[in-house]
């Protein structure tokens, strides 16, 4: 029987244990957001800001921008991982809004966000063209996307696939669809196509490992696995 891929149960599935440290590839995605932060945070001013986080799951990023002062909407269609982002929230005290939905069909006005961040979720989405049709939609003009996702090739595939899922069991078994990875040129016509600027991206990968064993991660020149862009909505 072949194996299910792009299985997106598991992020409701974790959700009871979303913000414990108990399962170590949720652990794993909550230490990867410094290091995408050490890139996004030298292009936005955060404070003040309206940001959707989308793709939000049970709340790491949207959280690591509150803090940093924006006013942080979340969107997920994982709706256990979103009851989690919401008690998590709530229980700190924090003013973030989460919402169930899909990238697809968002339910915000135009113009509604400074900047949409989308992290981990790209080569999940079952309609690119119309995610990021719905992101140009809700960004304001002069707004930013900021993203990463994984690029196509047979390098990425043997990290995130073979190694990842198979050998080292960093991610469930079926996290991803190879098939689903975006090369930097594809993603680029994409977001053109959706009327957004592309501006420039980087890589993100392990720059050390922490007392726990797991990996810390950070900005690197190299983007033939797990690259971050940024584009814009022109003025």
């Amino acid at each position: 029987m072949a194996r299910k891929r792009n299985d997106l149960a598991i992020y409701d599935d974790a959700a009871a244990k979303w913000w414990s440290d108990d399962i170590r590839w949720v652990r794993i995605l909550r230490k990867m957001v410094p290091g995408r932060l050490k890139w996004f945070d030298r292009h936005v001013d955060w404070p003040g800001r309206r940001v959707l986080d989308l793709g939000c799951a049970g709340g790491f990023m949207a959280e690591a921008l509150e803090e940093r002062g924006a006013r942080v909407t979340g969107i997920d269609p994982a709706r256990e991982a979103i009851a989690a982002a919401r008690a998590h929230a709530e229980a700190r005290g924090v003013a973030i809004s989460y919402d169930v939905g899909t990238g697809e069909e968002m339910p915000y006005p135009d113009a509604s966000f400074d900047a949409v961040v989308c992290v981990d979720v790209l080569e999940h989405v079952r309609d690119l063209d119309a995610v990021l049709a719905q992101v140009a939609r809700v960004l304001r003009p002069g707004g930013q996307f900021l993203f990463d996702t994984i690029n196509r090739n047979a390098l990425s595939r043997f990290a995130a696939i073979t190694l990842a899922e198979d050998v080292f069991r960093i991610l469930p078994r079926g996290t991803h669809d190879p098939a689903m990875f975006i090369t930097p040129d594809q993603l680029d016509a994409a977001l053109r196509r959706a009327g957004l600027r592309p501006i420039d991206r980087t890589g993100l990968a392990p720059t050390g490992i922490d007392r726990r064993g797991d990996p810390r991660f950070g900005p690197v020149p190299f983007t033939a696995i797990v690259w971050m862009g940024r584009a814009e909505r022109p003025r």
